[in-house]
């Protein structure tokens, strides 16, 4: 798969799967514009990205929780490029519980916020670069939490309900920018591990999400993939 000088924008990239997916890009050549709310970790992976090619990656800080970092990140694009490929939203703070009293109150403000708003206030921010793009795709990677009746996770109802809002944005975004020519794809994946036996019986890796997100990419213009759904061990 070629995709020499793809433009493409990934929140969550200092770490796990979203490091996974700058990897991945890279390799096939893009130019990323890779955030994370440590700058310091964005601007590691950046720098193995970069030494290892062929694609180049260029790091920023962009805490989805706070509106105006979400701003100044997108502002900062804008002059950076005057178009964007590919936007992964990948940026969420995963937390655990069974009962809403399993997190702060300050915790639960934070997922929801970064897992919702920020997402949406991203993606409003970054749509005239994508709209500026020959070939613009919104990658979502929102979770197996965000499915109607999904209860097999032990993630807390703040993640979930988070998730939920993020799958419901990606759905009407699909409807109404499709007639532009932006495609608007959505996994959900339930709890996974990074890496693992790789077994049928066992945890879906991350590996295979990030193969999802490179083939939806790499499909031609007139094949427009709206979800990836998984199955998984656990019931």
């Amino acid at each position: 798969m070629n995709l020499d000088g793809l433009r493409v924008a990934v929140t969550g990239a200092g770490r796990d799967t979203g490091r996974l997916l700058a990897e991945a890009f890279a390799e096939h050549g893009a130019q990323l514009f890779l955030s994370a709310r440590s700058l310091a970790a964005a601007e590691h992976v950046a720098s193995v990205v970069s030494q290892r090619g062929p694609g180049r990656a260029e790091a920023f800080r962009c805490d989805l929780g706070e509106a105006d970092s979400v701003r100044a990140f997108a502002a900062t694009l804008a002059d950076r490029t005057e178009h964007l490929d590919v936007l992964i939203n990948d940026g969420a703070a995963y937390i655990e519980g069974d009962d809403l009293g399993d997190a702060s109150d300050e915790r639960i403000e934070s997922v929801m916020a970064a897992g919702g708003t920020g997402t949406v206030l991203l993606t409003k921010h970054l749509l005239p670069l994508l709209r500026a793009s020959p070939r613009p795709d919104i990658i979502n990677i929102i979770s197996a939490c965000g499915e109607i009746g999904h209860g097999r996770s032990g993630a807390h109802p703040a993640f979930c309900a988070a998730k939920h809002a993020h799958a419901g944005l990606a759905e009407i975004l699909s409807r109404r920018l499709r007639p532009e020519g932006i495609r608007v794809v959505s996994l959900f994946p339930p709890d996974f591990v990074q890496d693992g036996s790789r077994q049928a019986n066992g945890d879906l890796t991350a590996r295979p999400v990030v193969d999802c997100v490179l083939f939806a990419v790499g499909q031609p213009r007139d094949c427009f993939i709206r979800e990836f759904h998984f199955e998984q061990v656990r019931h």
